[in-house]
């Protein structure tokens, strides 16, 4: 009984130990590092360092929705046979369909299935290029210029993807 007493307040002394140093002691240092001149405008968090970062207006291409709800990100389990998912398929795909000027049968399946984190940043080459003509439009870029930044943000080995973060980086710088 003494050595598990022994044990246990051991323990309890490390666990408190590091709590106040890794809890406490480690975050305090590192927002007091952020707060050096010259530091400071980096260490904030902006909408160029985030993930998927989704922007308001036309202007910009709209990454696939997330299934995510916060804090956490996961997705929702439900499958094709589920008569809640199946409808917010077909009301994306509805609202896509109007959003983009196209028939629903050329809606792609990445606009209407969620990202089941909500933190990819990538959509199809082909939900890409159902934006290209809105984005250009909106933003007054030439539909080529538009096109080009698409492909210049197109990339993959295995599957090919466009990082929408990054295209809406670009469509701003080309604005």
């Amino acid at each position: 009984m003494d050595n598990f007493l022994k044990q246990s307040w051991a323990g309890l002394r490390i666990l408190l130990a590091l709590t106040v140093l890794l809890g406490v002691l480690y975050p305090l240092s590192v927002w007091g590092v952020s707060r050096i001149p010259g530091l400071h405008a980096n260490a904030e968090a902006t909408d160029t360092t985030l993930v998927a970062v989704t922007r308001e207006g036309d202007q910009y291409f709209v990454p696939r929705p997330s299934a995510a709800t916060l804090p956490a990100s996961g997705g929702s389990n439900k499958g094709e046979l589920n008569e809640d998912y199946t409808k917010v398929i077909a009301e994306r795909t509805t609202e896509i369909a109007q959003r983009e000027g196209v028939p629903e049968s050329q809606v792609p399946q990445d606009a209407v299935t969620a990202s089941a984190s909500g933190l990819d940043p990538h959509i199809s080459p082909e939900y890409a290029a159902l934006q290209v003509p809105r984005v250009a439009r909106a933003s007054g870029l030439p539909v080529e210029k538009v096109r080009e930044l698409v492909a210049a943000n197109t990339h993959g080995t295995f599957t090919t993807t466009v990082n929408v973060t990054a295209l809406n980086r670009a469509v701003d710088s080309a604005r």
